[in-house]
């Protein structure tokens, strides 16, 4: 059982240590919630991650984006967009845990990277789990794991370096991923390898091969979102201009991605009826941004052009990290200037402040409750059973315990890192 916390609840990001216990973790919320505190900031991060969580629910449990109007639309807005910014958060506990504004060095640092690469270890084995428990949800954490190990490298980088990498590899990395899967669907190595994975024979379904290349998070085209979320753990998001400033870039991002898609598709010959022919969605129209263009029944490059959320492109790429920071800086400017939002927020706060407790216990309730593809069941009221079944005890639970159940757990099993000389 997690230590009890008696003053109230601290903002601990999920998995890392008390809030007395590093410069760069968030002190009580009685502390104050000025835009220069560091509880301010990073409650508007478990802001925008409570927010993750809760459209990962709509995406899986929600009702059905074809059912149209204003439902439908959030419901499809939700699809892709709250994992990608789930990603973008996951770089921002990177920082957190290897050291903000500056990161840890000598002993320090080798202990931080040592508990990064323990806290992958066991989203991996948790991951793998969840899958196996044969769910219509495809779970994102051990890929989420793959991601971790990828980027810790780049840690000690600073903001301007971040982003460039981050930008480097949406531009590079989804053409890469495209030609490798032409590559493997035209050989017989990805067989081979799937035939010997460990993995696979857990679960059937995310070896290595998913993880990297395949899956439905490959992590060649979801490792820039980790990177552009440490580079936003390197700002100074004290600063009301740098929170603007993040705004706009969201913005620009968006509408580069999203518009690009929707210009290339329209203005290159014959690229939006390929996409028509060669997807099996209902809406190949949507394919500059919905998922309602479906997938590619064979690889042919003008989807290369789509930015569906969970295409692999480099427009969604793009677009899904604008509207990410997006989430981000509006969370930060909302709690900085409206002084209501913070108590009015309290229980989406709350969940993102134990954002892995809360995933895992959806993934847990749909596979006990039955019911093989959730998504069927197009009653709002599915929805809000099941936002109320995590927000409701999240809000007890941060008043009695510093940590979530498992950010707790995560916690004790990365305190072997003190032990690195």
């Amino acid at each position: 059982m997690p230590p009890r916390n008696p003053s109230g609840p601290r903002d601990v990001p999920p998995g890392g240590r008390p809030a007395t216990a590093a410069p760069d973790s968030p002190s009580p919320p009685g502390a104050g919630s000025g835009a220069g505190t560091g509880t301010a900031r990073l409650i508007g991060v478990d802001l925008a991650r409570g927010l993750a969580v809760l459209g990962m629910f709509a995406a899986h449990v929600g009702p059905d984006p074809s059912d149209g109007g204003p439902v439908g639309f959030l419901m499809e807005l939700a699809r892709g967009r709250s994992s990608a910014l789930f990603a973008l958060l996951a770089g921002f506990s990177i920082v957190l845990i290897t050291g903000r504004p500056e990161p840890r060095t000598g002993r320090a640092g080798r202990q931080a990277m040592t508990r990064v690469l323990i806290r992958a270890a066991v989203l991996l084995a948790l991951g793998t789990a969840l899958t196996a428990l044969d769910t219509s949800i495809d779970v994102i954490l051990a890929y989420y794991a793959l991601a971790f190990v990828v980027a810790l490298p780049l840690y000690r980088l600073g903001a301007a370096a971040l982003a460039t990498i981050a930008a480097a590899t949406a531009l590079v990395l989804p053409q890469d991923l495209f030609l490798l899967k032409m590559w493997i669907a035209e050989s017989s190595w990805g067989d081979t390898v799937n035939s010997h994975d460990p993995l696979r024979a857990v679960n059937g379904y995310d070896g290595v091969m998913d993880l990297l290349f395949t899956g439905s998070y490959p992590v060649l085209t979801w490792i820039p979102f980790l990177i552009a979320g440490m580079a936003v753990a390197r700002l100074d998001l004290s600063r009301a201009v740098v929170r603007v400033r993040l705004a706009y870039t969201g913005a620009a991002l968006a509408v580069l991605g999203y518009g690009g898609s929707w210009l290339a598709l329209r203005l290159i010959p014959n690229a939006q009826a390929a996409v028509a022919a060669g997807s099996d969605g209902d809406s190949p129209s949507a394919a500059w941004w919905s998922d309602a263009v479906g997938e590619p029944t064979l690889l042919f490059q003008e989807w290369l052009l789509v930015a569906a959320p969970h295409s692999q492109t480099t427009p969604s790429v793009l677009g899904n990290t604008g509207v990410a920071l997006l989430v981000v800086a509006g969370c930060l400017i909302g709690l900085d200037r409206l002084p209501g939002l913070r108590r009015a927020a309290a229980p989406v706060i709350a969940v993102g402040a134990m954002s892995l407790s809360a995933y895992v216990l959806h993934i847990v309730a749909i596979r006990v409750l039955g019911t093989e593809d959730m998504s069927d069941a197009s009653e709002p009221l599915v929805l809000l059973g099941f936002a109320a079944g995590v927000m409701l005890p999240a809000v007890v639970w941060k008043r009695l315990f510093r940590r979530g159940p498992l950010e707790y757990l995560l916690y004790r099993a990365t305190r072997p890192a003190r032990l690195v000389r």
